[in-house]
């Protein structure tokens, strides 16, 4: 990097430190009760909270989610239907916990069913819907193309035995990998999202005290819409939840937790501090000039480092500032260089937060050099093995 460069990198970054003045170099510590964790605030893709977080748990009702989203993209393909009518097996009848009370041999329309999931957590409506989408009619063949389908979407630490979370060797997922989708079932499918904000559905008369969304969150007056609760003896009280407020969505992922006071208390606390302990600031407009970059045998000797968009970031909320950044590019360039081309990466640190790395472009078109410059060029190269301090003033002259 030239000294040029850095004297505009080092405007940048001043320019950066007023922007966020009153703005702390560290969050406040948060520490959770539950035996593992995971924070997300989605509109930053910053991970505020990683407790344990990629290891794999018993996830309990949780894994209704990956039924759930299997579910969406089944109807978004095209294979399966919200009006569909499907038929309750014995299998799925003879689950215990948490159910919709179906019947074998009756057939429930896929949208009762979805809310039968969502709502009510019955493991008998999740059972009915693998059997349906199961390559072989069975709840256990749903399960394996739960496991891969999950490996495709970056969850590697999650595996199924079946459809529901029931207590089974194997069946484990990591709270990472629980906020992973829950991130794709919000982004993914805005149209059935809106489900997981229902705190009650009735189904067909039955067991009326078995009607309540078991989600403490959504109560709560804080933007919270959903997701899933999970509870068995061996993996605690858990919750993958979701709060929007303002422009700023966070998506929090607990288990462990030994009641379900402690897991509404321990939620509360989580959509509090990530909501109030963290901001989100814009330190950088788009087009922004970072420093230039040497160009190899192009008709200008450098060009302009650029971000492409507004680079907006989370930081915490109290205190002085404290980033550090850091332009990294590979010098020098080739000619000819194209405006918008990458070649470079702004990498901004912040204290208990992961670096953000943004890529940066070239400001403008760098034509390859006529015959001028590749003489220059080819004697700069030559008088380096011979006399470095020669090659140096030929390359400061202009020609």
């Amino acid at each position: 990097m030239t000294s040029r460069a850095l004297t505009l990198l080092r405007f940048a970054l001043m320019t950066m430190a007023l922007t966020l003045a009153g703005l702390s170099a560290t969050a406040q510590s948060f520490e959770t009760k539950a035996r593992a964790a995971f924070v997300y605030d989605q509109s930053t893709g910053t991970v505020l909270l990683a407790k344990n977080a990629d290891d794999p748990l018993p996830p309990a009702s949780m894994s209704k989610l990956m039924t759930l989203f299997m579910a969406f993209e089944a109807i978004r393909d095209g294979r399966l239907h919200v009006t569909d009518e499907l038929l309750v097996s014995q299998h799925a009848m003879d689950y215990q916990g948490s159910s919709m009370f179906l019947r074998s041999g009756e057939r429930v329309k896929v949208e009762d069913l979805l809310r039968g999931i969502i709502v009510l957590s019955g493991n008998d409506a999740s059972a009915v819907i693998a059997e349906a989408l199961s390559p072989d009619g069975s709840e256990a063949g749903f399960a394996r193309l739960m496991t891969d389908r999950a490996r495709q979407l970056g969850m590697n630490n999650s595996s199924f035995a079946n459809s529901n979370g029931w207590p089974a060797v194997g069946h484990l997922m990591s709270m990472r990998d629980l906020g992973i989708l829950a991130d794709h079932i919000i982004s993914d499918f805005p149209t059935y999202y809106p489900l997981f904000s229902e705190q009650e559905f009735h189904f067909d008369g039955r067991v009326p005290s078995n009607s309540q969304n078991r989600n403490p969150i959504l109560a709560l007056g804080m933007g919270a819409d959903g997701l899933k609760t999970g509870h068995t003896s061996e993996a605690g009280y858990g919750l993958v939840g979701s709060a929007k407020q303002g422009d700023r969505r966070v998506i929090f992922v607990i288990s462990g937790l030994d009641s379900a006071e402690a897991r509404a208390e321990e939620s509360e606390r989580i959509l509090n501090w990530a909501f109030r302990q963290f901001a989100e600031k814009q330190l950088l407009k788009a087009g922004t000039r970072l420093g230039e970059a040497n160009v190899w045998m192009g008709e200008a000797e450098t060009v302009g480092l650029t971000v492409v968009e507004d680079v907006r970031l989370l930081v915490p909320t109290f205190g002085g500032a404290d980033l550090a950044a850091e332009v990294i590019y590979k010098s020098p360039i080739e000619a000819p260089v194209r405006a918008g081309q990458e070649l470079g990466e702004l990498i901004i640190s912040r204290p208990e937060l992961p670096d953000v790395r943004i890529p940066l472009v070239a400001e403008s078109d760098v034509a390859e050099g006529g015959f001028a410059v590749r003489l220059k060029t080819a004697a700069i190269v030559l008088l380096r093995k011979i006399s470095p301090s020669a090659a140096e003033t030929l390359s400061a002259t202009d020609g």
